[in-house]
């Protein structure tokens, strides 16, 4: 019995410098993959968010919700289509795109942060001008621009809303844009994480993922990256050892960096508490940290 109480007080011991580090820090947590659909892992990560910001790190959460999107198209009898890896979003799929993420999703993530005794909150782009979106512009294979309907990018972020971190409300931030004409705009998850967290100057970004980082070699778990720097993943990413559903994530990490975020985690968010082990201990093998080159100048 001795043992087991004195590896509990080793733990807490572990994690008191990282408090004192990071307490007051601001953190955005990209929150998707097996750990938004396994109830378990949601129950997890709900009390991680919790326990961060009573210990004084102030969390904010942004989520999609893909696969439960198509579900409910498919139930509606609606067409579910992607174009280079992105839902094409008419005005039919926009509204149930919105309802789901906004309706349901997040107040489910936020229902659950309450009931761990951390107020949460929830937001969208049309909440206070949050997230102002432009239509997204991209080229095909066949080098034009593909029609893609409602999908936009980040134009701007109204950071006088996080003023909600100071009142001890965590956010939690649906991936819907509104543009300059009224109308909302689909974004990528990943894309709003790092967007929020350039414009606030987060201390980290994390993006939790169902893999356990990145890889040296696709296909080999064995050759996980522990750390490396932008330039390092640029290389990666110039010389196709990425794959096409981590492109958008480290995407906005190096959008982030470039910014000022101090650091970026990519990590396997399938693994129970992996946020925690992330940010509190000295565990090395959670996922993928990723640093400014250093020689950037940071903005």
């Amino acid at each position: 019995m001795r043992e087991i109480y004195r590896k509990r007080v080793e733990m807490l011991l572990e994690s008191l410098p990282y408090i004192r580090m990071f307490s007051g820090s601001t953190m955005v947590i990209k929150y998707g993959g097996a750990a938004m659909s396994s109830a378990d892992l949601k129950e997890e990560f709900a009390t991680d968010i919790a326990l961060l910001r009573y210990v004084g790190i102030r969390p904010i959460i942004v989520h999609g919700g893909g696969n439960e999107i198509s579900s409910y198209m498919k139930r509606l009898d609606l067409p579910v289509t992607f174009m280079e890896g992105l839902r094409v979003t008419d005005a039919a799929t926009m509204e149930v795109a919105k309802m789901v993420l906004v309706g349901k999703v997040n107040k489910e993530i936020v229902g659950l942060i309450n009931s761990k005794g951390a107020p949460a909150v929830g937001l969208c782009g049309d909440d206070g001008l949050l997230l102002r979106a432009r239509p997204l512009l991209k080229k095909g294979q066949d080098g034009c621009v593909l029609d893609l309907g409602l999908v936009g990018e980040v134009a701007e972020v109204n950071v006088e809303l996080m003023a909600l971190l100071e009142a001890d409300y965590v956010p939690v931030v649906a991936s819907v844009g509104v543009g300059d004409d009224g109308r909302s705009y689909n974004i990528n998850a990943d894309t709003v994480a790092g967007a929020l967290a350039a414009a606030l100057t987060a201390e980290k970004v994390i993006f939790l993922t169902d893999v356990i980082g990145l890889l040296g070699d696709l296909g080999d778990d064995s050759s996980l990256i522990s750390e490396c720097t932008t330039e390092e993943v640029v290389r990666l990413m110039e010389a196709g050892k990425v794959s096409k559903g981590m492109i958008p994530k480290l995407e906005a990490v190096l959008m982030s960096l470039k910014a000022g975020v101090r650091a970026a985690h990519v990590i396997d968010g399938r693994i129970a508490h992996s946020v925690l082990l992330e940010i509190l201990t000295d565990d090395a093998g959670l996922g993928t940290k990723i640093v400014p080159d250093p020689d950037s100048t940071q903005a």
